[in-house]
């Protein structure tokens, strides 16, 4: 039973569900970040063209844009298994050897998530103590900093979620 049919089963929303759900969510958040940026994108190009009137400040929102919609994919990657793998390495190998190798990736993605929080935290506060702004709208870099910090704690719970998983499949494989 793989980690998403685990946590989907029928009854009262468990903290495993409800994190899941959280975390879909957040992912979904950030598709709709994405689109926006899309959007501005397309109307800059248009009324570019049209009216030579861009929208703008379109770089500007497509950087904070893009890089905010990262951050709310990574912890969807990290519960769902589609982070990037090296299959070559458990072509051969049984299931014991599997669930600790994704194991020891999720222990490595919550150690990264807690350092990148410690610095981005840091961060954040140099930001919000002194002040930087994008050039033309004028938008606070700090606010980049928030979506992301949420993001990586998000990504904090679900590489426990999944490390969870595959300990349990270790048991299992006993």
């Amino acid at each position: 039973m793989s980690g998403a049919e685990s946590t989907r089963r029928a009854g009262p929303p468990g903290a495993a569900q409800l994190a899941r759900r959280a975390i879909e969510l957040w992912a979904v958040l950030g598709g709709a970040v994405l689109v926006a940026v899309v959007l501005v994108n397309a109307w800059s190009i248009v009324a570019g063209a049209t009216v030579n009137r861009p929208f703008p400040g379109d770089f500007e929102l497509t950087q904070m844009g893009v890089a905010v919609a990262v951050f709310c994919f990574l912890p969807y990657c990290q519960l769902a298994g589609a982070n990037v793998t090296a299959d070559i390495f458990t072509a051969r190998a049984g299931p014991r050897a599997v669930a600790a190798m994704k194991g020891l990736g999720s222990l490595i993605a919550f150690g990264f998530a807690a350092l990148l929080i410690w610095r981005m935290s840091d961060g954040l506060a140099d930001y919000i103590r002194y002040p930087q702004t994008t050039t033309i709208l004028r938008i606070p870099l700090w606010w980049a900093f928030v979506p992301a910090l949420v993001s990586l704690a998000l990504l904090g719970l679900a590489s426990l979620m999944t490390l969870s998983e595959q300990l349990r499949a270790l048991r299992r494989s006993n």
